[in-house]
C-alpha cells in the first residue's frame, strides 16, 4: 500500500469517477485504475462495486474511507508542520469575488509567496456561485466569497464585512432613485436580491436595476454617467476612481456584505488554513 494509492483511492471516492480523478490527479485514466487494483491486490479486498457501473464503495471501501482521509490529512500535516516554508513545493487554487480581488488579494500574493516562494498560487476571480460550485467539485481549493456555506463539508472562516456605499458622477446632482438607473451586483447575489425587494417595495416596478459581475465595469459605468452604483467600500477602485465617482446618500443603505474563508474540511490540516489565517490577519488590518 502506497500514498499515492490511497490519494487515488480518495479522488475516485470524492470525485465520483476515475476520468474526474484522473484530470484532477494529472495521470491517466489507466494510471488511476492501476493504483485501485493495486491497493485492492495489497489488502486483499474489493473496494469498489464494479457491477454496477460507477464508484459505489462496497463495505470493505466504507470501512477504509475514514481511515484513508486521516492518513492524507496527516500527510499533508506533516509537510506544512515539518517541512520548511521556504521549501515547501505544491499548488494552491483559490477562487475570489472581485470585491476581494480589488482589495485584498493584492497584499495577500506577495505577503504569502514570501512565507512559501515555492508554492504557485492559481487564482480565480468569479461570482459567489459559481466560486461555491467549483469548491465543491474540488476545483478550487480555497474561496473567498459572500458566505457561509452551508454544507457539512465545508470549513468557513469569518472575515470582516465589506460596507456597501451609493456612488454616483462626481460633480453631479443627487439622483432620484425612481428615474436613475442603479448598476449593482450579479442579480444571483444576495446584495442584487435585497437592493431589488427594497427598491420594488419602495419605488414601484418601474425601477431599473443593472447587475454585472465586474466590479470595475460597474464603476466605470457610474462614472461615465450610466447611472449610480451600490458598491462594496474600502477597495482599489473607489481609491482609483475617487476623481471621477463619489459618494451620496441615497436615503438607504444595503447590508454590508459578509466575507468567508471557505474550504472543504478534508483540506484543514494543510496549506489551505495557512493561506486562511494570511488572510485573516490582512484582513484585519485593513479594516
Amino acid at each position: 500500500m502506497t500514498l499515492d494509492q490511497i490519494r487515488t483511492f480518495l479522488a475516485v471516492t470524492r470525485l465520483g469517477g476515475v476520468r474526474r480523478a484522473a484530470t484532477h490527479l494529472n495521470i491517466s485514466q489507466p494510471a488511476v485504475s492501476n493504483r485501485l487494483l493495486a491497493l485492492e491486490d495489497s489488502l486483499g479486498v474489493i473496494l469498489f462495486d464494479r457491477d454496477r457501473g460507477g464508484v459505489d464503495l462496497t463495505q470493505e471501501g466504507i470501512k477504509l474511507l475514514p481511515y484513508a482521509e486521516i492518513l492524507m490529512q496527516t500527510v499533508d500535516q506533516i509537510r506544512t508542520e515539518v517541512v520548511p516554508s521556504d521549501n515547501l513545493s505544491a499548488i494552491l487554487r483559490i477562487g475570489v469575488i472581485e470585491t476581494i480581488a480589488e482589495s485584498w488579494l493584492a497584499e495577500f500574493l506577495p505577503k504569502f509567496y514570501r512565507l512559501y516562494p515555492n508554492v504557485t498560487v492559481e487564482v480565480t476571480v468569479d461570482i459567489s456561485v459559481n466560486l461555491r460550485e467549483q469548491l465543491m467539485d474540488r476545483s478550487l481549493d480555497l474561496a473567498l466569497l459572500m458566505g457561509p456555506l452551508s454544507d457539512y463539508k465545508v470549513e468557513n472562516h469569518n472575515l470582516p464585512a465589506f460596507d456597501v456605499g451609493w456612488f454616483k458622477k462626481k460633480g453631479t446632482p443627487d439622483p432620484d432613485l425612481a428615474t436613475t438607473a442603479v448598476i449593482t451586483f450579479h442579480k444571483q447575489s444576495r446584495p442584487f436580491q435585497e437592493i431589488q425587494s427594497f427598491m420594488t417595495e419602495k419605488l414601484g416596478s418601474g425601477v431599473r436595476l443593472f447587475p454585472t459581475s465586474s466590479l470595475s465595469t460597474g464603476f466605470e459605468m457610474v462614472a461615465s454617467g450610466v447611472g449610480v452604483g451600490a458598491f462594496p467600500r474600502r477597495n482599489i477602485l473607489e481609491e482609483r476612481m475617487k476623481d471621477r465617482v463619489e459618494i451620496f446618500d441615497a436615503g438607504w443603505t444595503p447590508s454590508p456584505i459578509n466575507i468567508t474563508a471557505s474550504y472543504l474540511r478534508e483540506n484543514k490540516h494543510g496549506l489551505v488554513t495557512r493561506a486562511v489565517d494570511c488572510f485573516l490577519e490582512i484582513a484585519g488590518s485593513a479594516s
